[in-house]
C-alpha cells in the first residue's frame, strides 16, 4: 500500500521548531559520512513543444535521491523549475517526494514536496541565523518576495525567537508589499516593505537572498560589520546573487554542499576562497570568531534534508492516519 499526502497533509503535520533539530541531526550525518546521496542530474525541459521556438526550454527537471543510514526510508524528490509558471498561477518550483522501505525496497509513500522543500530550506538559514549570526538582536533583510522569502522569516523566527526585531523585505516587483503584509500578520517582529537593495541591507545583521537572479542582488559594500548573508537563490553557474565584494570582504564561506556551492555564480570567480561545511560549524559551534566579521552562507540544497524532513512529515502522518492509501 501506498499512502499519498497531499499539500494540505503536509501542513498539517509540519512544525519549524520541531524540524529544526531534524534538519540539523541531517547535517550531522552528511558531515560524518553516514548518508548516500549520489549527484543530482538537471536537464531542460519542454524542448521541442513551440513549433516556433523549437529549440527553447521550459524549464529545468532534477532527480535528487538520498538515504541517511538508519533511516526507515529511501528518499527520491523528482523536482521541476519554470520560470513562466507565475504568468499561469503556478509555483515556479513543483517537487513531489517518492518514499521506499529501506529493508523492502517496497514503494510506501509519496508526497507533495514543495512545502517540505520549503521548510527544509527555510530551516537552513534558520540554523544559519542562530549558529552564525553575531549576538544581539536580528535585524533581517530579505532580497526577493516569493514564497521562500516566507519560508526564510518564519524559520529564522523559529530558530531565534524574541531575537527578531525588524524584517525587511525587498523585491523589484510589487510582491514585496503583500509578502511584508502577510509576514507581519504572522510574525511577533515588525514587517515592512522597502524599496531598494541598499535600504533593506543598510543596518541589517542578517540578510538572506531568494531569488533566481543572474546579476547580484545584494550591494557589497553596504553591509555593516558583522553581517551574516544566507544565499539560497543560486544553484547553476549562470545564476548570481552575491557580487565580487560581498565575497571579498567575507571573513568565512561556508556552504551546505561546499563542492556543488564553488559552482555557482556566486563563488565561481573565487577558486581560492576555502569554502568549509556548514555540517562543521554546526558540530563545533565555532563558525562565528568575531562580532565584527561578515560570515556567508551559501544553500545549494541536499536531497539529505529532503530525505530527513519527507520522514519527519511521513512518520508524523502515521501516527495520525492522515493521507489516502492505494495499491499499486
Amino acid at each position: 500500500m501506498l499512502r499519498v499526502l497531499a499539500d494540505e497533509d503536509v501542513a498539517s503535520v509540519l512544525d519549524l521548531e520541531a524540524l529544526l533539530p531534524v534538519v540539523a541531526d541531517a547535517f550531522e550525518k552528511q558531515r560524518t559520512g553516514a548518508i548516500e546521496r549520489p549527484d543530482r542530474p538537471h536537464y531542460p525541459i519542454g524542448v521541442g513543444l513551440d513549433p516556433d521556438s523549437p529549440e527553447r526550454e521550459t524549464g529545468t527537471a532534477l532527480c535528487m535521491p538520498a538515504y541517511v543510514h538508519g533511516a526507515a526510508y529511501v528518499a527520491t524528490k523528482l523536482a521541476t523549475v519554470c520560470e513562466g509558471n507565475p504568468d499561469r498561477g503556478l509555483p515556479t518550483v513543483t517537487a513531489q517526494i517518492c518514499l521506499t522501505d529501506a529493508e523492502t525496497g517496497q514503494p510506501v509513500g509519496y508526497l507533495a514536496g514543495n512545502r517540505i522543500t520549503n521548510a527544509r530550506t527555510g530551516c537552513i538559514g534558520g540554523l544559519g541565523a542562530r549558529e552564525l549570526a553575531a549576538d544581539g538582536p536580528v535585524e533581517l533583510a530579505v532580497i526577493g518576495a516569493g514564497t521562500q522569502a516566507r519560508w526564510q522569516a518564519r524559520a529564522i523566527a523559529a530558530a531565534v525567537g524574541d531575537d527578531l526585531e525588524s524584517v525587511r523585505i525587498h523585491s523589484p516587483s510589487e510582491s514585496r508589499f503583500e509578502c511584508a503584509t502577510a509576514l507581519d500578520a504572522e510574525l511577533e517582529a515588525r514587517v515592512r516593505a522597502v524599496s531598494s537593495p541598499r535600504e533593506a541591507v543598510d543596518g541589517a545583521t542578517v540578510v538572506v537572498t531568494v531569488t533566481t537572479s543572474t546579476e547580484p542582488v545584494v550591494p557589497g559594500e553596504a553591509l555593516a560589520a558583522g553581517t551574516l548573508v544566507i544565499a539560497v537563490g543560486a544553484y547553476t553557474a549562470e545564476m548570481r546573487e552575491l557580487d565580487d565584494e560581498t565575497i571579498d570582504r567575507a571573513a568565512r564561506i561556508f556552504a551546505d554542499v561546499p563542492t556543488e556551492a564553488v559552482e555557482t555564480g556566486d563563488l565561481r570567480g573565487h577558486r581560492d576562497r576555502e569554502v568549509r561545511r556548514f555540517g562543521d560549524a554546526l558540530a563545533d559551534g565555532r563558525g562565528r570568531r568575531s562580532s565584527d566579521e561578515i560570515i556567508v552562507l551559501e544553500s545549494v540544497g541536499s536531497a539529505v534534508l529532503d530525505a530527513a524532513t519527507a520522514e519527519f512529515v511521513f512518520e508524523r502522518a502515521l501516527e495520525t492516519n492522515l493521507g489516502t492509501t492505494v495499491l499499486l
